[in-house]
């Protein structure tokens, strides 16, 4: 098994490649050890010291370190621990995690243009940086946006969430005044 690695926009943050799908449907956003208990590989990689966060994409795994932590000493156990995984044939999430997707209730016309260009336009290209944008709420002209993986925490994401993301919105979508992150 061989497994790429990139680097992000966030230095704390790398992108691994399995090669292999690692969610059918949606995202998984471990933002500690103690939300890991539904998936053995997210287990696995915070059992590596110095691990932070982990986030499973459609084919990639993000992993953020800790500052103090050097990507040189980290990344052979993080590989590691996911060729194990895939050897082990163990699933990536056991039982009922819920993957964080875009799709809720009814939305009005406005939501669900919002929740398109996100789908369409935005998600894919995040992704590439080894994160996702998930849509959380749109009240008062602001749409309220939940980053994850490398995003969460970037240098960046402000950035691209005023200036990328924002822009968007408000081009194709008058109503859209602002974007913020949601807390």
């Amino acid at each position: 098994m061989f497994i790429q690695t990139e680097q992000t926009p966030n230095p704390s943050t790398l992108k691994f490649l399995p090669g292999r799908v690692v969610m059918e449907k949606g995202t998984l956003d471990f933002a500690t050890a103690d939300t890991a208990e539904s998936s053995p590989l997210a287990k696995r990689l915070f059992a590596v010291e110095g691990v932070e966060r982990v986030f499973f994409g459609a084919d990639f795994v993000t992993v953020t370190k800790a500052a103090d932590k050097d990507w040189q000493m980290l990344k052979p156990s993080i590989l590691g621990g996911i060729m194990e995984h895939y050897t082990s044939g163990e699933p990536v999430v056991a039982g009922e995690a819920t993957a964080a997707t875009d799709a809720g209730a009814e939305d009005d016309e406005v939501v669900a243009q919002i929740k398109d260009l996100l789908e369409t336009r935005v998600r894919p290209a995040v992704a590439q940086d080894g994160g996702d944008i998930i849509f959380q709420d749109f009240r008062d002209g602001v749409v309220y946006l939940h980053m994850q993986g490398s995003c969460s925490g970037c240098p960046s994401s402000t950035a691209t969430l005023k200036m990328g993301i924002e822009n968007l919105l408000k081009h194709y979508v008058p109503e859209v005044v602002e974007v913020q992150a949601a807390q």
